[in-house]
């Protein structure tokens, strides 16, 4: 109960903080404060608008904002969401561009869950849908997922990511960004092995920890300084009564925001101080760089406790993934019976995260594969955001990735497809 009592606790903090912004914007907002040569009253206002967004925004699912998209014949194309696999915890997505011939490259984008949604790559999405059919991982936020629905824990990320594989064939080609990285090679393997026919045509690997000892970083030396009992005891609590997951043990989105923010507290404190600013002389804008950013980086999910807890302990602490004895539903998953699928990995120079040398791992566990299916890149000056979504991305690692999907992209037995797709419930 006391862990409920401690969830509700942060969401009233959030609550009361968004309606302190909202009231001090009322307040200084009314014509006869503007009588009063102060300047005072016109920082209230600024700091009031700009606190009641930020706080409202952690509690808010951001939109694609993906609608049109410019095709080559110079038209202007809707851009349509479809639900392709419905599951408890995730969806399989596909940006559906109307009007559009269906492309022959496609792509299915693995996106983590790990405190963010999946719009987080919403610039991968934006670059992808030029020339290639997109399908993305969109993971539920823990706090709307009834109890009923049991736990979810990286065996259940991996066969989910099975599922997803085997709906869209094997003329698929797998991106999997960050935290997913070694679940989706372990779900590629696990393939492999089971179901050869399902396999991928490739695999690009984004920053992910492999292998996390490969490269220490401070996240890596967080999970190997503290015991798992701390973690349980300090960052798993129970969803609230305000929401459908009532009950469940999760990681809080609201408690994975403050050690976001603490770890460049006094950039984030100057970025907001700057806002303010900005209000106060009418130079901020709804859409402005400050908002386009927060309003994405402030929105966070809960994620399943035993989710959380079983990646520190089984991919950080006890290396499975890197030490090749990764165990699924039973099954221990071989990395060197990939055989086929091409596999590259990317890494950026300056990742404080997912350091150099954590992803490349994968390359020497996939002892099967030949020397010419296996490719790596280390983008120099990139960090970990910039190498999927920022200007590195955009200019040398994407065109590299399609090269890479090109280059292993033969022709593809048929597809196989299940006879009913939607609202298929978890295992």
């Amino acid at each position: 109960m006391r862990y409920m009592m401690t969830y509700d606790l942060m969401e009233t903090v959030r609550n009361t903080n968004q309606w302190l912004g909202a009231t001090a914007l009322s307040m200084a907002s009314y014509p006869a404060v503007s009588m009063v040569p102060n300047p005072v009253f016109n920082w209230m206002a600024a700091w009031g608008e700009v606190t009641e967004r930020s706080y409202q925004r952690m509690n808010a699912r951001p939109d694609w904002g993906i609608r049109t998209f410019t095709c080559e014949d110079g038209k202007d194309h809707l851009v349509e969401i479809d639900t392709v696999v419905e599951k408890d915890f995730g969806d399989l997505i596909h940006f559906k561009v109307h009007g559009r011939e269906e492309q022959p490259r496609r792509v299915l984008l693995v996106a983590p869950m790990s405190g963010h949604y999946a719009t987080l790559l919403r610039s991968t999405v934006k670059s992808l849908i030029v020339n290639c059919e997109v399908y993305v991982t969109d993971w539920h936020n823990a706090r709307d997922i009834p109890v009923s629905a049991g736990k979810f824990d990286i065996e259940d990320y991996t066969l989910y990511l099975v599922d997803f594989m085997r709906e869209l064939g094997n003329d698929i080609h797998v991106v999997a960004v960050c935290q997913p990285a070694p679940l989706t090679l372990a779900a590629t393997a696990y393939l492999a092995e089971q179901d050869p026919d399902a396999q991928p045509r490739s695999l690009t690997l984004i920053g992910g920890p492999i292998d996390p000892d490969a490269t220490p970083t401070d996240v890596t030396d967080f999970g190997r300084r503290v015991t798992m009992g701390q973690l349980e005891e300090t960052m798993i609590q129970r969803v609230g009564f305000k929401h459908a997951g009532v009950g469940r043990l999760v990681y809080p989105g609201l408690l994975q925001l403050t050690s976001f923010m603490s770890m460049n507290a006094e950039r984030h404190s100057q970025a907001f101080n700057d806002q303010i600013q900005r209000v106060m002389r009418k130079e901020a804008s709804d859409h402005d760089a400050h908002n386009r950013f927060y309003d994405e980086y402030l929105a966070v999910m809960d994620m399943p406790a035993e989710f959380y807890l079983s990646t520190v302990d089984r991919v950080f602490k006890k290396g499975e993934i890197a030490k090749n004895e990764f165990v699924v539903d039973g099954h221990k998953v071989d990395m060197g019976k990939i055989t086929k699928v091409a596999v590259k990995t990317v890494e950026g120079a300056k990742d404080d995260i997912s350091a150099p040398g954590q992803c490349i791992a994968a390359l020497d566990l996939c002892t099967g594969l030949p020397d010419s299916k296996k490719a790596s890149h280390v983008e120099p000056g990139a960090g970990h955001y910039g190498i999927f979504a920022g200007k590195s991305w955009r200019d040398n690692i994407r065109p590299l990735v399609i090269d890479f999907m090109n280059a292993n992209s033969s022709k593809p037995a048929p597809r196989k497809r299940a006879a009913a797709n939607k609202n298929v419930a978890a295992e």
